[in-house]
């Protein structure tokens, strides 16, 4: 009986440490991933990746960090920790539809919602790594986001569609979840 509990308890160990999240490096406390241990397809270290994630959705409860938002922190993190060079990650989020109003200033959203920005933190983390964070302009014309309501950084672009194709002619790869 003692082996047999030993057995269970070692392997539910390594069960879990395999499903256990890792903190990010790049984005810290934001971003969190699972370490791959066997890669069939090897993480290409020697390109610079250059990727642009459109975003146009937003969580149904105002109060709930954006899944979305935080997939390019992931991008980031693990990319990182499986042995890019920070240097070789070019990241733009180009920001349309619901997802806009998660560039409110916390006094706007929170007028808007009732409960403070809880995409915040991690926009300005985001920002601080060098991540451009583009508006769409006709999305922040539809939904009054003008420049005095907006987090301060948040570069503004034509539209989407503009963004999405100088960027893409620029070598951005589109990664959408939407």
């Amino acid at each position: 009986m003692k082996l047999l509990l030993t057995a269970f308890l070692f392997s539910s160990l390594i069960c879990y440490s395999q499903n256990a999240r890792v903190q990010g490096t790049v984005i810290e406390n934001y971003g969190a991933t699972f370490e791959v241990p066997k890669l069939d397809i090897p993480l290409n270290t020697a390109d610079t990746f250059k990727v642009l994630f459109d975003l146009s959705a937003a969580p149904d409860d105002p109060e709930q960090l954006s899944a979305y938002i935080n997939t390019v922190a992931r991008f980031l993190n693990m990319h990182v920790a499986a042995g890019k060079d920070r240097s070789q990650l070019e990241v733009a989020a180009v920001f349309h539809g619901n997802a806009s109003y998660s560039l409110l200033k916390n006094q706007y959203y929170k007028e808007k919602f009732g409960v403070d920005n809880p995409n915040l933190g991690l926009i300005q983390a985001l920002q601080a790594a060098d991540v451009d964070i583009i508006l769409c302009g006709q999305s922040a014309g539809s939904r009054n986001l003008g420049d005095s309501r907006r987090i301060p950084g948040v570069q503004m672009a034509l539209s989407t569609m503009t963004a999405m194709i100088q960027l893409q002619q620029e070598g951005y790869t589109i990664i959408n979840f939407n």
